[in-house]
């Protein structure tokens, strides 16, 4: 099946990363699986077949009017336009013919109705399930039609056969394929049309390959052929695996046969397919399998096939051994020394399609499995594409299968070779842990299963001994545990162990697992994982004292070890703790044991008015409420008993609807809001607690508490609305009232009445909330929780409705929500628009004609005010009048000429019209504005800056039909003068942010004094700035007059700029910052018209311009309007948001059919990397600001490709980025490296290029560290920003404040396999500096490199499993670091403390500590450093710090060094003794003594 990279993860396993921010619990706080929401039942669309003429005649001539017949059943199932109803025709089909007489395979009528049934099915597309069902209504066919029906299908099937169109194989192949899936006719036909179905599929893989060829570049044509060639490879497999007896029968006998032949051709293919580079990865590995399963079907004799395998993984090449048909066909590939790519491929196909159980291939076979192995441990140090690295962490998931599957057969030399203590089963593990935190969601899922499979690989070889026990299992258990809790990794592998060992066995070790596993659930990225951890542990622990328990009394036992922990913590825990723990585990327990919730609802109301809880702290009235919400959510609980029992009243819920820790009240709410059917009847109770918490909740403080208020009353608007109609049902059937009796006495009208008056109480007190003044959050919750209403309680026309939103809205509450557009806050706007939107028929009806006009005459004052918001206030108000109907006749009639021939024509739309009559006025002020912008840019920005007339344009276009507009014609030339417009704008502004230094030099002084001083500054930096506007300064008058004889020149239309002649009088008090932001805000709104214009494009624009608003030359040239500015502009908004525009271009542009325009941005790339490298000195690329907007420019450009490419243009950027960033000869000019370094540095932080970039982290590191070393400070500063990005890139954001927190680390084995080149570097560079910090002269050396090397390695950490199966040995880092200790630089010696941790295996600690303290200087030492005694120190302390924390010195050897390093400090000290004794010397001496006693 076509599976894109990346996808494909089983559900279960290790959770996925969460995509929520920090901090921030999940909306609902409950589980996923509990969420409660409005389900609308999906409508499955069939799409009906038609009958042609010819065959509707036939049908005729065979059918009778007095009874029904096969014909007459056919003719009306085609006269039929439903395809639900031919469906249920069809199955009718049967039951008629198995009613005729055995000599009706001679009625010509029985022939004529097969051979239509035959046209029909092939002629059905393979999604329409009309297909399925007629295929499965065949199959019933009686025996003596099967030969009439046989043949009628290889009629059929021959004229698909015939297909010579590239582009209408995949029918054919999706027919073909179709035949063989549980298609008894099919698989008949296809046997006796075996040949010409070979010779076909042959052919097709031919063509489809040529034709994807004469298409290169083209990427959506690429894409489709993909699609077909994976097709046309996987229609033969299918083939050959079910109709296996076609090809062996007859296939032997003659290497000279036609089917012979077919195979040879289809091997061939298979095998030029599997070495094709070019190709997508899914069509590589088909091919792989299809490669393995043809040569099994031909190799003969088949027990040598294993060995064949093997000599093609290992490079064997041996022709002698190897039959000449598989030579010829195959053997200059396989003679070439395959890719790392291939060869993963070969062992996928070669695990998946060969018969592992058993070991049947013998010997030879388990060669192969264990050589499998060993090739794909050795391409796991060395693939590094993400795709790659997910394919193969999965084909290793399928070795563990295979090995599994091949240990059935009981083979002791197999046995031997996977045991737990095996080299094949360590190296396995050793993937495992430097994979199970790879950023890759699947790969730490495939990493799980491998472990699991490992597990019971050793498992099955042990089978009938004690596993408890197993020297191995006990191994893992104690290194799993010495692991720290940080690491995800550990959580998934101590489960699947539990599943082995059990839990008590784990508990015995350390009872206070559960407790530590709880302390980890304040990480919101452990919490998953943790609590998937805990669930399997309660689980297995409840089963193993079920089974030797036979009396209940475990259950205390079982709730002191799981629940009482969790009540602690709920009622004392911090904020997020509780959250994670209430979203997570919680559920989980209680699905364990739904009877446990009885024990927590005595425990806690045993101490809930005792213990309320505090502002911090939950209390045990909080603990109740979320462990009642989260029971009801699940179904464990039913609200409306527990209250009648008494068990809970009103008034506690009520006290927590209240309480002052805010996720107490969202508890509360959930328990009213959130349950397990969503058809449940709200009661009358929690509508008045609702009304209750709306009277004091609405304007929280917090976003995610406003963001889960409004999602719960969302849920209980879906209860009402569903349950009420549930209600409406039973009112209409009288007798089934006895349904309701159940949950309630009343009559369902009362309850009814009950929900309408409810909702009718809701929205009262939400439009009271938002009145003139009233805060954000309460605007914005009020707003929120109104567009649910709306949005829930629309139902069709002809349902009934319990509450119509419609019904509850006056003048007076519309005018509230128009004048919520006037907020501040752009989501406030933006939820009132569409909640007016959603009410705009009878907001309409509530306006009369003045009100619009004020309405539209604000929005044209608004458009050109100097407050930014006030734009965004002009732009939802027109969007929201261009729906009115009379707009034109009330409005625009007295600003615009009125055109007749939008009066013609009737089929446009009102909103169509009116937009495009709103934006023709809009043109026509921001065309004057501009004009008079050109003659004093600084009166613009003070009276009229035309940013905001743009910004509604762009906002009116954005909510235009654009496949269904009707004006086409004036349309066309709207975009034209938008465009030509947006280049006027531009040039205006671009001297302003092109500028080298754009925030200050605005000549804006009164004195002319200081207009002379300015004059000199702008004449000195006239070298690197040549912007003409900034060549004369310019004194501002007093007042700002416009003389009447220059308006002449060009007299602006009637009516035009009325606002902005009545200022004319108006003095003009403009600051640099009011010209700055006029300036970068109109380059910004013309980015995004621009960006908006380009979606206008339409794909086939090479074929049909016509079709276009826009054509391909004008999109040419805004792409060189946008290359110009992104190169140029200084100013980082204007080029922040010319970015937005140019990605919506290119993003356009790769999807476009126009080779021409698909060809623009590679050479746009390629364009501006000759340029950064040419060093030309009339170059006007900004080399400062970190190269302003280049970085963004080739972001947009990279991040265009399609994400399921070969992301060449990614790869031939940063082949010549990183050549660029590498360091320079003196005598060549730096600015191409610092260019290369920043755009390095923009791109490793792109996280649209995702796993992609990773493969060059390890080069990017090396240019950072070389670059810092650079004696150009420009090139240090990019070096410096450019390893900061590449830090994050590893290690990941920072989550804590703590700089040596080990959530952002990883350990020495994992960093180095994933970046093996950076291993010789840093061994490298670290000697260098180790050599220059212990120089023996007395000045000051600090090597440059210095800190950035202990930085990376101080983010590694050590791992108790370091040191086994592993080709990276760290120890020749270690004498370095301790060189580094000596470093004079007190940071620096801290550091190299730190560093030196991970690159000392935990069993050699005391070994190098014992070292360490001998080195320390003796009293009668010559020489005495301070620098180098306090080093030493502090790498004894770290290290001494790190074996206590790794649990690991519970034995003999460390108590016998332990000896040794308390002699070596008794010997040193005298240092301490001295009478120049160093202060941070003592510090840290006092440190290490500290450790030891600990230890």
């Amino acid at each position: 099946m076509w599976e894109p990279p990346g996808r494909g993860a089983p559900r279960s396993g290790w959770p996925r990363r969460s995509r929520e921010p920090a901090g921030v619990p999940p909306a609902s706080g409950v589980s996923s699986s509990a969420k409660m929401v409005l389900k609308k039942k999906k409508e499955v669309q069939v799409d009906a077949f038609l009958l042609d003429h010819q065959q509707l005649e036939k049908l005729q001539k065979f059918s009778k009017a007095e009874e029904q017949n096969l014909a007459s059943l056919l003719l009306h199932c085609g006269q039929l336009n439903n395809g639900i109803q031919q469906i249920q025709c069809i199955k009718q089909i049967m039951p008629l013919v198995k009613m005729m007489d055995q000599n009706s395979a001679c009625d010509p009528m029985v022939k004529a109705c097969l051979d239509i049934l035959g046209e029909t099915y092939f002629s059905l597309s393979v999604k329409n399930p009309l297909k399925k069902v007629l295929a499965s209504s065949l199959n019933g066919l009686p025996e003596q039609l099967m030969p009439l029906a046989v043949q009628s299908f290889v009629r059929c099937l021959r004229e698909e056969l015939k297909t010579t169109d590239t582009y209408l194989y995949r029918k054919v192949l999706d027919n073909l394929a179709s035949c063989m899936e549980d298609f008894s006719l099919g698989k008949a036909s296809i046997k006796n049309l075996f040949e010409e179905v070979l010779q076909f599929l042959q052919k097709s893989l031919l063509d489809i390959q040529e034709e994807n060829r004469q298409n290169s570049g083209n990427r959506v044509v690429q894409t489709r052929l993909m699609h077909d060639l994976l097709m046309a490879i996987k229609v033969p497999m299918m083939l050959v695996q079910k109709l296996q007896e076609n090809i062996q029968g007859s296939l032997w006998k003659n290497h000279e046969s036609c089917i012979w032949q077919s195979m040879c051709s289809l091997l061939k293919s298979s095998i030029s397919f599997l070495m094709d580079e070019t190709l997508l990865q899914t069509v590589q590995t088909t091919s792989g399998l299809a490669f393995i399963l043809f040569t099994k079907a031909m190799y003969e004799p088949a027990e040598e096939l294993p060995s064949l395998v093997s000599d093609l993984l290992l490079g064997l090449k041996k022709h002698t051994s190897m039959p000449a048909w598989f030579v010829s066909n195959c053997g200059t590939q396989c003679t070439e020394e395959l890719s790392d790519s291939v060869l993963l491929f070969l062992c996928h196909g070669a695990l998946a399609m060969l018969d592992w159980k058993n070991i049947s291939m013998g010997e030879s076979g388990e060669k192969l499995l264990l050589d499998i192995a060993s090739v794909l441990l050795s391409l796991s140090s060395v693939l590094k594409e993400s795709n790659m690295i997910i394919c193969l962490s999965r084909t290793v998931a399928i070795w563990t299968n295979s090995a599994l599957a091949a240990l059935v057969s009981d083979s002791p030399n197999l046995k031997i070779k996977l045991n737990g203590n095996s080299e094949v089963i360590g190296k396995l593990l050793q993937y495992v842990y430097t994979h199970w935190e790879h950023p890759l969601d699947v790969v730490r899922h495939q990493t799980k299963s491998i472990f699991r499979n490992l597990l019971q690989i050793h498992q099955t070889i042990v089978s009938g001994y004690n596993l408890k026990s197993d020297p191995f299992f006990a191994r893992l258990t104690k290194y799993l545990l010495s692991l720290e809790w940080h690491v995800k990794g550990k959580y998934a592998s101590l489960g699947c162990l539990v599943e082995c060992v059990g839990t008590e066995s784990i508990l015995q070790l350390d009872r206070t697992i559960p407790g530590q596993i709880l302390d980890m659930m304040n990480d919101q990225s452990l919490a998953p994982y943790a609590s998937d951890l805990l669930e399997t542990m309660f689980t297995n622990h409840k089963v193993q004292f079920t089974s030797s328990c036979k009396e209940s009394s475990w259950i205390d036992q079982w709730h002191d070890i799981w629940v009482s922990p969790l009540l602690l913590i709920l009622c004392e825990g911090n904020h997020d703790q509780t959250t994670y723990i209430i979203d997570y585990y919680l559920p989980k327990l209680l699905r364990c044991s739904p009877d446990s919730l009885s024990y927590m609802m005595r425990i806690l109301q045993a101490s809930a008015d005792a213990n309320l809880g505090s502002c911090t702290t939950r209390g045990a009235l909080g603990a109740l409420m979320a462990c009642l919400r989260t029971a009801r959510a699940h179904g464990h609980l039913e609200l409306s008993s527990i209250m009648s029992n008494g068990l809970v009243s009103a008034e506690c819920i009520k006290q927590g609807l209240v309480h002052q820790h805010n996720q107490v009240c969202i508890d509360a709410l959930g328990l009213l809001c959130e349950t397990h059917r969503s058809t449940e009847i709200v009661s009358k109770e929690e509508m008045q607690l609702i009304l209750f918490f709306l009277e004091y909740n609405l304007n929280s403080q917090s976003p995610s508490v406003r963001q889960q208020i409004c999602s719960s009353l969302r849920k209980l608007f879906c209860r009402i609305q569903e349950s009420s109609q549930v209600l409406y049902k039973l009112e209409q059937n009288k007798t089934k009232q006895e349904l309701l009796e159940d949950s309630t006495r009343r009559h369902p009208s009362g309850i009814l009445q009950q929900y309408k008056d409810f909702m009718s109480s809701v929205c009262d007190r939400l439009f009271e909330a938002l009145f003139p003044g009233s805060s954000h959050p309460t605007r914005f919750s009020a707003l929120t929780i109104l567009g649910s209403v709306a949005e829930i309680f629309s139902v069709p026309k002809g349902q009934v409705h319990v509450f119509k939103l419609d019904q509850e809205i006056d003048s007076a509450r519309v005018q509230t929500l128009i004048q919520c557009f006037a907020s501040t806050f752009e989501e406030v706007k933006v939820l009132a628009f569409e909640l007016v939107m959603k009410l705009r028929d009878v907001a309409f009806s509530l306006q009369d004609s003045e009100n619009i006009d004020l309405l539209f005459q604000a929005a044209m004052d608004l458009s050109t005010s100097t407050k930014p918001y006030d734009c965004a206030t002009a732009s939802y108000l027109l969007n929201f009048l261009v729906y009115h109907k009379e707009l034109h006749r009330i409005c625009l009639g007295k600003w615009i000429e009125h055109s007749p021939q939008m009066d013609e024509n009737t089929s446009a739309s009102t909103m169509e019209k009116n937009t495009l009559a709103v934006i023709k006025l809009l043109l026509v002020n921001v065309e004057e504005e501009i004009f008079q912008a050109k003659k004093s840019l600084l009166r613009a920005a003070a009276l009229f800056p035309m940013y905001g007339r743009v910004h509604c344009i762009t906002g009116a276009l954005q909510q235009l039909p654009f496949n269904n507009l009707t004006l086409v014609t004036e349309w066309k030339q709207m975009v034209a003068r938008l465009i030509l417009m947006s280049y006027e704008l531009s040039a205006v502004v671009s001297p302003v942010v092109q500028s080298s230094s754009p925030e200050g030099l605005i000549p804006m002084d009164n004195d002319s004094e200081m207009a002379d001083r300015l004059q000199m500054i702008l004449r000195e930096i006239q070298p690197q700035d040549t912007n003409d506007y900034f060549m004369q300064a310019k004194i501002l008058k007093e007042h700002c007059k416009i003389e009447s004889e220059k308006l002449a020149v060009r007299k602006p239309m009637e009516n035009i700029c009325t606002e902005m002649r009545g200022k004319e009088r108006q003095m003009c008090d403009v600051t640099a910052q009011m010209v700055l932001v006029c300036c970068w805000r109109s380059m910004k709104e013309v980015s995004l018209l621009l960006g908006t214009l380009c979606k206008l494009l339409p794909t086939q624009a090479a074929s049909e311009p016509s079709d276009g608003l826009i054509t391909v030359d004008q999109v040419k040239n805004i792409g060189d309007y946008f290359k110009h500015h992104l190169l140029q502009s200084r100013h980082r908004g204007a080029f922040e948001l010319a970015y937005a525009g140019f990605v919506q271009l290119t993003e356009m542009l790769s999807r476009c059919n126009s080779r021409s325009l698909r060809k623009m941005p590679e050479q746009w790339l390629s364009c501006v990397l000759e340029e950064i490298k040419s060093c030309d000195p009339s170059s006007t690329l900004c080399a400062t600001r970190r190269s302003a907007g280049i970085p963004f420019y080739i972001q947009a450009l990279l991040a265009s490709e399609p994400k399921k490419s070969k992301a060449d243009l990614l790869k031939m950027t940063m082949k010549e980025l990183l050549s660029l960033a590498a360091p320079l000869n003196e005598s060549s000019s730096v600015i191409p490296q610092v260019h290369a370094l920043n755009i390095l540095r923009a791109l490793f932080r792109d996280t649209r290029l995702g796993e992609n970039i990773m493969p060059y982290v390890a080069d990017g590191i090396q240019a950072a560290i070389l670059g810092f070393m650079s004696p150009v400070w420009a090139v240090r500063n990019s070096s410096t920003l450019l390893f900061s990005a590449l830090i994050t890139r590893i290690f990941g954001v920072k989550r804590e404040k703590d700089e040596n927190s080990k959530k952002n680390r990883m350990t020495g084995r994992e960093f180095f396999s994933r970046f093996p080149s950076l291993y010789p570097f840093l061994l490298k560079q670290l000697e260098v500096v180790a050599n220059t910090s212990n120089s023996e002269a007395e000045e000051l050396k600090i090597h440059p490199s210095l800190f950035l090397l202990l930085l990376i390695l101080g983010k590694l950490y050590p791992s108790p499993m370091d040191g086994t199966y592993s080709a990276l040995s760290m120890a020749p880092f270690v004498p370095f670091i301790i060189r580094c200790g000596h470093s004079p630089v007190y940071r620096s010696r801290e550091m190299s403390g730190r560093a030196l941790v991970p690159f000392v295996m935990v069993s050699e600690v005391p070994h190098t500590v014992t070292s360490l303290l001998r080195e320390l200087p003796d009293c009668t030492s010559p020489c005495i450093r301070q620098n180098n005694i306090h080093g030493t120190l502090l790498q004894v302390f770290h290290l001494l710090q790190s074996y206590l924390e790794s649990k690991q010195f519970v034995n003999s050897d460390f108590q016998r060094g332990l000896g040794d390093i308390i002699t070596c400090i008794g010997t040193k000290l005298w240092l301490a003794k001295r009478d120049e004794r160093c202060g941070v010397f003592e510090k840290n001496k006092c440190s290490e003594v500290h450790e030891i006693r600990l230890v």
